[in-house]
């Protein structure tokens, strides 16, 4: 294990960190908020000397091995997620450390579950910090180091597949480095483009800005106490709905469409499995919405519909109260939390492919019952899966499962009730933000006790890293030489 490795990466991850937080240091310039800016010139200043100082301790000259890009992946997150405190501590936003730390793995894990209680109260920069922890998560802090350190060659392969562990990054270009380039640059052209569409139909710049920084990383962060809620604006949903559903899709698929290749998305079994999913939701909650709350179908449609993308892509923004919805609707939503969008995407959970695969083996094992002695291959996109990669797959499906039962046999120790409970976990663990019960989207996680959060902080990095890269830590193997 070369530790200095680790040290360097870690202390390269710091540097860039303070300057990203020279954004929200112009916007409390901009709006005069003194306490912020005093908060975030600290942080840049804490931030930069202890990233130096790790750098320059610990030079290095080998790759990246297979046990560093697993520390480095783990470690990154936890480090980014501490430092990243630092505005909310220092300008008071937040002052317990906890708490803080809670709001700031949510955000790079692009969660959007919150502590926050009277958000509105709070400075413009401090905020738009909060939602542009998001932005950076929603892509990946490890890809974007990767991006912008050419000279990494195989070992940012490897950095990025511990970031990504569950399948393959679809290399859409030679070389790993370029292609982490032009991920990003889709990701912020996607982002200019729900920033301009917002604001050309009316949405304040400051606003249209946040807003994005909580859509496209599917994060849900927002400035407002009751969300989206608060412009009640069809047009404006409407956009939101659009482009956390682009965000929700394999951004190759994006890349390959925007290069000629046209029919890529009906081609796509993940892409068509996810919108057969989205429009048959939509429809079972629009139907009992229409006969049990709204009088006219197309309100039934419009909340039900917005929801519905919300939760099935991880985002976790609210149009309303889906807290007072009849159970059935709530049950949907809640299976929603485990579905999630398409793999490559910013979206969590279990990803659409990985259930696709999961429903084509049941297939398979009724097809073999009828014909015992048939070669049944299961296919996605005309290629066969190998049984490594199924067993993978169902290897990680328990798994997630098990982490979740876990983590609500603790949150129910804790005191709260089972609904609140499963909400909570299947919120954080998938990266949806608000859940049921007493973590609805009415809601905040503040009052959960220290226990409580820790177990929430610990779903949301299992669930953002796909789980196996941060327990690979845990198993004594791992440490020999």
């Amino acid at each position: 294990m070369n530790f200095k490795v680790v040290g360097n990466m870690l202390g390269k991850l710091l540097m860039y960190l303070s300057a990203l937080m020279i954004f929200p240091l112009l916007f409390a310039f901009y709006y005069n908020e003194k306490s912020s800016v005093s908060a975030f010139i600290w942080s840049i200043i804490i931030t930069f000397l202890v990233g130096f100082i790790l750098h320059k301790i610990c030079p290095f000259k080998n790759s990246i091995g297979n046990k560093e890009s697993y520390i480095i992946a783990t470690l990154g997150w936890v480090f980014v997620s501490g430092f990243s405190t630092l505005p909310f501590l220092f300008s008071k936003t937040i002052p317990k450390f906890l708490d803080a730390y809670f709001e700031c793995m949510s955000g790079y894990t692009a969660t959007g579950a919150t502590i926050l209680t009277e958000i509105e109260s709070n400075s413009l920069s401090v905020l738009l910090w909060r939602n542009e922890t998001q932005w950076i998560g929603g892509m990946g802090i490890i890809l974007l180091v990767v991006a912008l350190l050419p000279m990494l060659g195989v070992g940012g392969m490897r950095l990025v597949k511990s970031e990504f562990p569950g399948f393959e990054l679809d290399k859409i270009k030679p070389r790993i480095v370029e292609t982490a380039k032009t991920i990003w640059l889709i990701y912020i052209f996607i982002t200019l483009g729900e920033i301009i569409c917002l604001y050309l139909f009316g949405m304040p710049l400051f606003d249209s800005i946040i807003n994005t920084f909580g859509t496209v990383p599917t994060g849900g962060f927002n400035h407002k106490n009751i969300s989206i809620a608060y412009y009640d604006n069809v047009v404006f949903e409407v956009i939101i709905i659009i482009f956390m559903f682009i965000s929700a899709v394999n951004f190759s698929l994006h890349y390959k469409f925007f290069h000629g290749d046209r029919k890529i998305y009906l081609k796509n079994q993940e892409f068509t499995f996810f919108v057969s999913i989205v429009l048959i939701s939509t429809l079972l909650v629009a139907l009992e919405l229409r006969f049990s709350i709204y009088d006219s179908l197309l309100s039934a449609l419009r909340y039900a519909s917005f929801q519905v993308v919300s939760i099935v892509t991880t985002t976790g923004f609210v149009n309303t109260d889906y807290g007072i919805w009849p159970h059935f609707s709530q049950l949907v939503l809640v299976l929603l939390m485990f579905l999630g969008g398409c793999v490559g995407s910013t979206a969590g959970a279990i990803k659409s492919v990985r259930m696709l695969l999961l429903l084509k083996q049941l297939k398979q094992s009724f097809d073999k019952l009828l014909h015992p002695n048939a070669i049944i291959p299961i296919r996605l996109g005309g290629k066969v899966i190998s049984d490594d990669i199924m067993q993978s797959i169902r290897s990680f499906f328990l798994l997630y499962i098990f982490v979740f039962i876990i983590g609500v046999f603790i949150i129910t120790a804790t005191g709260l009730d089972i609904t609140t409970a499963i909400g909570a976990v299947a919120a954080t663990l998938g990266g949806v933000g608000p859940g049921v019960g007493l973590v609805g989207p009415a809601e905040n996680y503040a009052f959960i006790s220290s226990i409580g959060k820790i177990t929430l902080i610990i779903c949301m990095l299992l669930g953002r890293l796909e789980i196996y890269t941060v327990l690979v830590l845990l198993v004594p193997e791992f440490w020999k030489k």
